[in-house]
């Protein structure tokens, strides 16, 4: 046994009530899903700038079907000494002088989204938020980067597991990019506005419950 094995049975909420729970506290081992996604300056979550990060969570309703919930953005400032490629820029579209940006600080961003994660954990009957998202070792890996830079205490994602469209995708679609993947699955997708956090977060969640509920719809879940 690892020093990691027995980290799932973390009391994130304290006590867990011993009345009956909703759905959603059965259907991933106690987690709750929360799709994120990150726009930053580069690949490296060590050195590169966070610069977008959107969570949003999912409710499950009375016939274990899930949908998306809530969704919170933000636009972040690049943290002190932070590298941010051109390419990076360019790709995304960001504009770091834009007047409208009105971006906030890494610790600003993290303690509203995790805020309202939690929140969302204790009324969904879960333990711990589990982060979904499209290469989802990527925006886990920054926002990894980014608790351990602000020193929050108070982090509700699993450190190490997450769950990941892109293997979802093509395991149900044949599809393992987020466009086409969508496309397969019947959602609707504008190219001009992928690579912005929010934007990218709500279809990756909208994918997500999509292949859920396939699984549920061909009799997957629950397991009798």
């Amino acid at each position: 046994m690892s020093e990691f094995d027995d980290f799932d049975n973390d009391a994130e909420n304290g006590p867990a009530s011993s009345g009956p729970k909703p759905p959603m506290a059965y259907r991933f081992r106690g987690f709750l899903p929360v799709v994120v996604d990150v726009e930053c300056g580069g690949f490296n979550a060590a050195t590169d700038a966070l610069l977008e990060i959107a969570a949003t969570t999912i409710a499950m309703d009375e016939d274990g079907m899930v949908y998306p919930d809530q969704t919170h953005f933000f636009r972040v400032e690049p943290f002190v000494g932070a590298n941010i490629e051109a390419a990076a820029l360019e790709f995304t579209g960001i504009k770091l002088d834009h007047p409208l940006r009105m971006a906030v600080s890494e610790e600003h961003a993290l303690t509203e989204i995790f805020k309202h994660v939690r929140k969302a954990v204790k009324s969904a009957g879960c333990k711990r938020a589990v982060l979904v998202g499209h290469n989802a070792f990527f925006d886990l890996g920054f926002v990894n980067a980014a608790v351990e830079r602000t020193q929050i205490k108070r982090n509700p994602f699993h450190p190490f597991s997450c769950f990941d469209t892109a293997t979802l995708g093509g395991l149900a679609y044949g599809q393992t990019v987020l466009a086409k993947a969508c496309a397969a699955a019947g959602i609707e997708f504008d190219g001009r506005e992928a690579h912005s956090a929010r934007y990218d977060t709500e279809k990756t969640a909208d994918l997500f419950c999509s292949i859920v509920n396939r699984w549920r719809e061909m009799g997957g879940w629950p397991l009798v």
